[in-house]
């Protein structure tokens, strides 16, 4: 994990985000995905932004649902995101300007709570770093570019840790994961494997019934045959 100056005391920051703050400083990458980074350095660097912010519902988190057409990833829900460019400094910075890019998400409006570790995707090579922030100046945001964002949404913690909400996605390839359906978003993958991790870290998880399966509906499996690994 990146040192990272001039974090935020947790002490300083909402009651309800101190819990997560606090693990996700001190969380492990196998915490978090049992594919690691590969040894030798490869793999293709990017990073999502995982803002959480104050809402009417509660504590909500950013996410996005990526343009049906798209080549990749069309249809999927993610967090804001994408790959390093070589203008970015950090990996921070990538995150906060692919959040800008995609969103219209101001850079400013965020404070910056963990760096995560990195976390590998076989199927596509990233080796993704998640980095956490609080959302403290909420404003106004929306797809900058309808063909590769079709929708922007804050979705209530509550609703992801609903125990209805959950269950095991299966793959056509027999992988299973982690899924969600809050209202018409179909969370599964990556995205849902680090909301699972999310739920968990911050005390909001819920027991479910985990046993209950559901297959991948086409409209959101993209264009990969490859399961996108476990989380």
């Amino acid at each position: 994990m990146t040192d990272l100056p001039h974090l935020p005391p947790v002490d300083e920051l909402p009651e309800w985000l101190r819990r997560l703050a606090a693990a996700a400083r001190e969380v492990t990458a196998a915490d978090l995905s049992l594919f690691l980074p590969p040894a030798d350095g490869s793999g293709r660097a990017s990073a999502v932004l995982m803002a959480l912010t104050e809402t009417d519902d509660g504590p909500s988190v950013l996410l996005i649902e990526r343009a049906a057409d798209m080549r990749t990833h069309a249809g999927q829900v993610a967090f804001p995101g994408g790959a390093v460019d070589p203008v970015d400094p950090t990996h921070v910075s990538a995150a906060l300007r692919e959040a800008e890019e995609e969103v219209g998400l101001d850079p400013e409006s965020v404070h910056i709570v963990a760096e995560l570790p990195a976390i590998f995707l076989p199927p596509s090579g990233f080796v993704v770093t998640p980095v956490l922030a609080w959302w403290s100046d909420v404003h106004p945001v929306a797809p900058v570019d309808l063909a590769e964002v079709a929708h922007v949404a804050l979705v209530p913690v509550a609703e992801l840790s609903n125990p209805e909400n959950r269950f095991r996605v299966v793959h056509p390839s027999g992988w299973f994961g982690p899924g969600f359906q809050v209202g018409e978003l179909f969370i599964w993958g990556f995205t849902a494997g680090l909301l699972d991790r999310l739920l968990v870290l911050g005390g909001w998880t819920r027991p479910w019934d985990e046993t209950r399966h559901r297959p991948l509906p086409s409209a959101v499996s993209g264009m990969r045959v490859a399961p996108p690994g476990p989380p």
